[in-house]
């Protein structure tokens, strides 16, 4: 995939952006939404920012680990985790594909920056956002993968596409895929 790509989030774009070989990060399956357990479903069965869901869920702010990220003319793409503040536990595995021209010039710059997750970036600079669920996948973590969640590979846990529209345009698509829970 080029950095041109118009946004579609598609989980296969998404994962070729840093991996030329999808199974280190896992095997996915696309999940009918009530398959999948209740945990995982308030989890990511939304049209809300993960950044918000995850701290709701762990009762604690979190903050972006930013593992790899790549800026081209119009585009920026990045790697990340999301840690607890408490106790610096990976909580989400994720990967950000962000059209640079859907942002007015402080909030790009403060993503650029990588100190804050991008969630938190959109609402502190209020920006007009819809997130559109596109899809929850049940993932077998690959080895990568599993490293960054303390798990054994094969290990279990779910996953979603979203693209987030900013002030009426697709800007930002994202795979995201939350720490395996005891459910």
């Amino acid at each position: 995939m080029t950095e041109a790509t118009p946004p579609a989030a598609e989980l296969e774009a998404l994962i070729a952006l840093y991996y030329p070989n999808a199974s280190r990060l896992g095997q996915f399956t696309r999940c009918d939404i009530p398959s999948i357990p209740t945990i995982y479903r308030e989890l990511l069965a939304h049209e809300a920012h993960m950044t918000v869901t995850v701290e709701q869920r762990h009762g604690c702010e979190v903050d972006v680990e930013v593992l790899d990220s790549r800026q081209f003319e119009s585009h920026y793409i990045r790697k990340i985790l999301l840690r607890r503040r408490t106790d610096n536990r990976v909580v989400q595995f994720g990967i950000v594909r962000l059209a640079l021209n859907t942002l007015d010039a402080a909030p790009r710059e403060e993503i650029l920056a990588r100190q804050i997750p991008l969630g938190r970036v959109l609402i502190k600079h209020d920006v007009m956002r819809h997130v559109e669920l596109l899809a929850v996948w049940r993932v077998a973590c690959g080895q990568e993968l599993a490293e960054y969640f303390a798990v054994q590979a094969g290990a279990e846990t779910y996953g979603r596409t979203a693209l987030i529209y900013c002030n009426g345009d697709p800007a930002v698509e994202l795979l995201e895929i939350v720490t395996p829970e005891v459910c």
